[in-house]
């Protein structure tokens, strides 16, 4: 069944865990001033690795947001994702009995790209130092991608259209086209979102093998996309989950409609093939312009995917130019993860949570850490830069060669 076109999706809530904050208040506020937490590691196990930097989330107590029955049962990248999950269903609004009758009208769609690690990790330590019986019996479902969407279904009682997507880290963009068109064909809600927990020992090994990943030793140099000193990414911890409705749905329910998904496209060029990836990811930006029916020139911000490389961050560059034109070079671009690192499947949500927030306050965030940029971009940088902004871009690629693109308009947007 196609989507109908006259079933908009909007996004009405949102809920984040990140290293800059726990809260959507808080997040924001350190978004919007530039400030960056990068620092070094302190999880336990990771003091040898090569890579020393990262933005841990610090100051989530597990237990005051999830019932002990889930925590047992899950890892960190799922506890991020109900939390925050609960935080985005708060904030639009959205109690036990407005779709109790209808349960079947909400459904789940989450990104993943590691799995539970963690938790993996020490169940897998207790079964080659003290044998089989000490297993328990969650293993074989809490390192599982689909942990997250399954955990946030049961748990909220939600039975409509529910997906995990595993398409890299663009997977987080592509969630939320896989919630825009579930509400195209029926469905009223979805909450939608991304988070991850890559910095267990076992998961940072797996990680090892990118050549993108930064091994500096300077929190504030390990990250400088843009630059003539970028040297790769840093890894990080959280991620978002948004509630996305259908409009009237919404409007009826008396939520505030907080932005519209206007379009969205995906393409894949190949993992590490960072000079290809300009073609890929101008066509991903071409496809979510038209579906959004957004000329080039009425973009007025873009949320850059920023990897950090110099080949990757060209690259990027003349793809906004090739996409957009002459404007590619004079729109206000910006990339908050410089001062988080990159959350992998969580990145482009966050990304697309700040997007949301600008858009309601008019302002552009700056780029943490970045102040010599090298290519014809402009990036924000330094301060916050006031704005009126009426449509954002959203980008993000994978290491593995996926390209997205969305396009979201301001909540009042008519069109």
């Amino acid at each position: 069944m196609s989507p109908r076109q006259d079933r908009r999706p909007v996004v009405t809530g949102i809920g984040v865990v990140a290293p800059n904050g726990v809260g959507t208040d808080a997040f924001w506020k350190s978004t919007r001033e530039g400030i960056s937490v990068l620092d070094h590691i302190t999880r336990d196990g990771c003091d040898h690795m090569p890579v020393r930097v990262a933005g841990e989330v610090r100051g989530f107590d597990p237990e005051s947001l999830v019932e002990e029955r889930y925590l047992v049962q899950t890892d960190r990248f799922t506890h991020f994702a109900m939390a925050a999950a609960d935080m985005a269903l708060a904030d639009a609004r959205i109690t036990s009995g407005d779709y109790s009758d209808s349960p079947f009208a909400v459904g789940v769609v989450t990104a993943a790209g590691s799995g539970g690690g963690e938790f993996g990790q020490r169940e897998l330590q207790r079964l080659w130092g003290q044998g089989s019986r000490y297993v328990g019996p969650y293993q074989s479902i809490a390192w599982f991608y689909a942990a997250s969407t399954g955990q946030i279904s049961i748990r909220g009682g939600f039975k409509g259209p529910c997906g995990v997507v595993a398409s890299d880290e663009a997977g987080g963009l592509d969630a939320l086209a896989h919630a825009a068109r579930a509400i195209g064909r029926g469905t009223d809600a979805v909450v939608i979102g991304a988070a991850e927990a890559p910095l267990a020992p076992y998961s940072l090994v797996c990680q090892l093998g990118y050549r993108e990943l930064s091994t500096s030793e300077d929190p504030e140099r390990a990250y400088r996309p843009f630059t003539a000193s970028a040297n790769g990414f840093v890894p990080a911890e959280g991620g978002a989950m948004l509630v996305v409705e259908e409009e009237s749905a919404a409007r009826r329910r008396g939520a505030a409609v907080r932005a519209v998904v206007a379009g969205h496209a995906a393409t894949f060029t190949g993992a590490s093939r960072w000079e290809e990836s300009r073609e890929g990811l101008a066509q991903a930006i071409r496809g979510a312009l038209a579906e959004a029916r957004c000329a080039p020139e009425e973009v007025d911000v873009v949320f850059a995917d920023a990897l950090g490389i110099p080949d990757a961050d060209r690259a990027e560059a003349l793809a906004l130019a090739d996409a957009l034109g002459t404007h590619g070079r004079r729109v206000p671009v910006t990339a908050p993860k410089s001062g988080t690192g990159r959350a992998y499947c969580g990145a482009p949500v966050l990304d697309t949570a700040a997007a949301v927030l600008a858009l309601q306050d008019g302002v552009v965030p700056p780029t943490p850490n970045v102040f010599d940029v090298c290519h014809e971009l402009e990036v924000v940088t330094g301060r916050p830069r006031p704005a009126e902004l009426r449509t954002a871009l959203v980008l993000s690629r994978g290491l593995m060669g996926s390209n997205a693109a969305l396009v979201l308009r301001h909540g009042a947007d008519t069109r």
